[in-house]
């Protein structure tokens, strides 16, 4: 089996990977397309995987979204016209299931945000539609999901890759004496995301002079903004660092939105989120079963506290693990019955 994946943004490539590796094993084949956005094209890179960059500008604004969103699919109907796939699959990329429809391929279309407007288009064209447990059928079905496109699978997307390796995660964070803040900006280029630019910047140059801090940017923009030298003595690596390094040394994990937020809750990774918007029925899902905190008005006080008052964390943490392992294989299979 042909399988067509598009990646336009880098939590796809961990989301994918098992799926990739456990079929390529069995003799099937990928055909992989990206948008050059954020740290999806070294991601992809550092997996060894065959790509094609489709769309190589991520735009801002939503007239140039608008605009650049038929252009897209256009280009990728192109490039797959003659390429014979027989399924399509993509997580959040609301290129996939138009193009695929255009073509005649079925489609599989997943999301865990509510609110990204892109799940309309989506929802009318993939053929079927899988949705974290904890998200509100009501607010899929506003947006055009049929009830009868609807799978829902156990526990959170993050489970889906992280089922394998989270359990050894732990153990050998266990081992390690973990000392380094991780703060991972807010994604200004999505356009679900309506809060403020370089908000964290007073709490960073707060922390800076107590604590070993790295600066997990999104782009380019963000990489010169944290490089600028108010901001010395804080480290914002170029390169793309694994989940696992950053997850075994990670004394405190500070988000502003997005996967991997979810992703050091889950394995048990001392979180916080100031996302600066509305939250996710699986981010309110994480909060409710004490995995994550949230304060999006944080301060270097406030930072403080919760580390001299850590917790062990909820044992649904390891139940996430066993639900992801549950909804891999839902995933899997969904593919070859479609």
């Amino acid at each position: 089996m042909k399988i067509w994946i598009d990646f336009i943004n880098t939590p796809q490539v961990n989301f994918f990977e098992p799926l990739i590796e456990d079929l390529s094993q069995e003799g099937h084949s990928f055909i992989l397309t990206c948008r050059d956005s954020s740290n999806t094209v070294s991601m992809l890179k550092s997996k060894g995987w065959d790509y094609t960059i489709i769309g190589e500008k991520v735009y801002t604004n939503l007239l140039s979204k608008l605009l650049g969103f038929p252009r897209r699919v256009l280009k990728l109907r192109s490039f797959l016209k003659d390429k014979n796939v027989d399924v399509a699959i993509g997580q959040s990329s609301f290129y996939l299931p138009i193009t695929a429809k255009s073509l005649g391929i079925k489609s599989i279309y997943t999301n865990d945000n509510e609110h990204a407007m892109g799940n309309i288009p989506s929802f009318i064209f993939a053929d079927k539609i899988l949705l974290p447990e904890n998200l509100s059928l009501e607010k899929a079905r506003k947006q055009g999901a049929r009830k009868s496109k609807i799978i829902q699978y156990p526990g959170i997307k993050e489970g889906i890759y992280l089922w394998k390796k989270g359990l050894k995660i732990i153990e050998k964070r266990k081992q390690n004496v973990p000392d380094t803040i991780y703060i991972r900006p807010e994604p200004n280029t999505a356009q679900y995301y309506t809060g403020n630019s370089n908000f964290l910047d007073t709490l960073i140059l707060d922390l800076k002079k107590d604590y070993h801090i790295i600066i997990l940017v999104r782009d380019k923009n963000q990489f010169e903004h944290y490089s600028d030298k108010r901001f010395l003595g804080v480290e914002v690596p170029k390169n793309t660092i694994s989940f696992d390094k950053i997850a075994e040394k990670c004394l405190l994990f500070i988000g502003a939105g997005g996967s991997m937020t979810r992703e050091m809750a889950m394995i048990g990774v001392p979180t916080i989120s100031v996302y600066q918007g509305g939250l996710l029925d699986v981010d309110q899902y994480l909060i409710d079963n004490d995995l994550m905190v949230f304060d999006p008005e944080l301060t270097i006080n406030k930072v403080g506290e919760f580390l001299t008052t850590l917790n062990t964390k909820s044992s649904e943490g390891s139940n996430l693990l066993d639900k992801g392992e549950k909804a891999f294989f839902l995933l899997r299979n969904t593919l070859f019955c479609i």
